[in-house]
């Protein structure tokens, strides 16, 4: 049985962000997306469009020194626009490391991402690690 289209639009997401594949990431969103990312960190809030998320990616990896990884572990899909993924991340800043699980609600219409909202599974031990 083939891979729900959204599921495979998330993963090849991911992986572009790994690879650092910015030119990619922008096809796969629309123009008018929003990234929403918790906490209080200096990279929390709403960073809406192609340019604002993707300095915000390019911002990642600057505040982390290139350390900032991410492995993909599970995509959930409900047929109906949404995606949730299930991911581990890394980083090394500022003398801190970090080890969390994490996720993400993918809204899509048609074949672009619309809306992402970011969740961690320890708030706190993220907003000390960005703070």
């Amino acid at each position: 049985m083939a891979e729900h289209p959204n599921a495979q639009l998330v993963r090849k997401g991911y992986d572009a962000f790994t690879r650092g594949d910015m030119d990619t990431l922008r096809g796969l969103m629309a123009a008018d997306a929003t990234h929403h990312v918790p906490g209080t960190g200096i990279l929390s809030g709403d960073f809406k469009g192609h340019d604002a998320i993707l300095d915000m990616y390019r911002r990642l990896g600057e505040e982390t020194d290139g350390t900032f990884r991410v492995e993909l572990r599970q995509v959930l899909v409900d047929g109906r626009g949404h995606a949730v993924t299930l991911h581990h991340f890394t980083a090394d800043r500022r003398g801190r490391h970090v080890d969390e699980d994490g996720g993400i609600v993918f809204r899509i219409v048609g074949d672009k991402i619309t809306d992402l909202d970011e969740c961690v599974a320890d708030l706190d031990v993220v907003n000390d690690f960005w703070s």
